[in-house]
């Protein structure tokens, strides 16, 4: 696959961010307005009917300042998520949901959890782990570019503010470093010199024949047919006339 695929503009890479989005804040126009009760629907740790808050957890908030906070970072990664790993996206946010709210409810003591926070950790520790084992320059970038608008969000992965599900954060870190060292095909991979190849033949190499064993330049000249005709007398015969042997050398000119 042309490396030129893996960095290639189409409108989904905004259409689809903005759907994860206008779902989520539908979902909290219907809890505003309609049903409040919805919010119990968050992960609830070590308890059976805990569970459905794997999946219904990211799109309940607590209230207007949760579901902002959430919804910025959310976009800007998801979209960059879409354009640098077009491939695998779906599968980073439907097994980042699911993988991080499952950890969310082992390690958790208690409480409903609810918000798209884990999965925003999940993108931001994917994102920024990713291009540093890929190595392409262009990921290098974007996890540099990750840790710098999001680095201080690393402090909520600890217990340091009640209310705040630090055990979601930590999940979505986890989950986002799992995903880097699994998901490695349909990854642009950093751009390798013909020497690097593992076929490479110095011997075969156009730009090498240039060089001699010392190291020293050689000006190549195209191969040429260089004719000579010899007469040669032969004078052993007893003979008034002399007999012309005509002998014509090709010679050809070394490369060397």
């Amino acid at each position: 696959m042309s490396k030129h695929q893996h960095f290639k503009y189409s409108n989904s890479i905004i259409v689809y961010p903005l759907m994860i989005l206008f779902s989520i804040w539908l979902v909290f126009w219907y809890q505003v307005r309609i049903d409040s009760g919805i919010k119990a629907l968050g992960i609830r740790p070590q308890k059976i009917d805990g569970l459905i808050g794997i999946v219904t957890s990211p799109f309940l908030h607590g209230d207007i300042n949760h579901i902002y906070n959430n919804s910025i970072p959310l976009f800007v990664l998801s979209v960059a998520l879409f354009y640098f790993y077009n491939k695998i996206a779906w599968k980073v946010l439907g097994f980042g949901i699911l993988l991080s709210g499952l950890l969310t409810w082992v390690i958790a003591n208690n409480g409903n959890h609810i918000g798209a926070s884990g999965l925003v950790y999940v993108l931001v520790s994917f994102m920024f782990f990713k291009g540093i084992f890929a190595k392409h320059y262009r990921l290098i970038a974007l996890s540099l570019v990750v840790i710098f608008l999001y680095g201080s969000m690393i402090w909520y992965v600890f217990p340091i503010k009640s209310g705040m599900s630090w055990e979601g954060h930590l999940s979505g870190l986890i989950t986002g470093l799992v995903f880097a060292l699994f998901f490695r095909k349909q990854v642009a991979k950093p751009d390798r010199y013909k020497w690097e190849e593992p076929d490479y033949n110095e011997e075969d190499d156009p730009f090498m024949k240039h060089f001699d064993e010392n190291g020293n330049f050689i000006e190549l000249q195209p191969e040429e047919d260089i004719e000579v005709e010899s007469e040669i007398e032969d004078n052993q015969k007893p003979s008034n006339n002399h007999n012309r042997i005509s002998i014509k050398y090709t010679f050809k000119k070394n490369e060397d």
